[in-house]
């Protein structure tokens, strides 16, 4: 599965787990290495670098800008081989800031 199929899929699944959420896509030529997409839902807000696998090469500045947005409020790397981990962790992190 390439990442924008994969994309696709996590989504819908955002979707489904957090009714009522808005999804930004986020332009990487505006700032170089921001993750993928930015998730609101109530009063929070997460950001996700989206790979097709955990063997897909992360691009520069990527690393840093996860860290940096993780200690705001929730960012990590989601693939299919963590998805189900991060997807607990940010419904976790989502209930803590209500």
């Amino acid at each position: 599965m390439n990442e924008a199929s994969y994309k696709i899929k996590l989504v819908k699944k955002l979707r489904e787990r957090f009714p009522g959420c808005h999804i930004q896509d986020n332009d990487a030529a505006d700032i170089q290495g921001v993750p993928d997409i930015t998730i609101f839902w109530k009063n929070s807000w997460a950001m996700l670098e989206i790979k097709e696998s955990s063997k897909a090469p992360k691009r520069p500045n990527q690393e840093f800008y996860v860290e940096h947005f993780n200690t705001m409020s929730f960012a990590a790397f989601i693939f299919p081989e963590n998805e189900a981990e991060v997807l607990n962790e940010l419904q976790r992190s989502f209930g803590s800031h209500r």
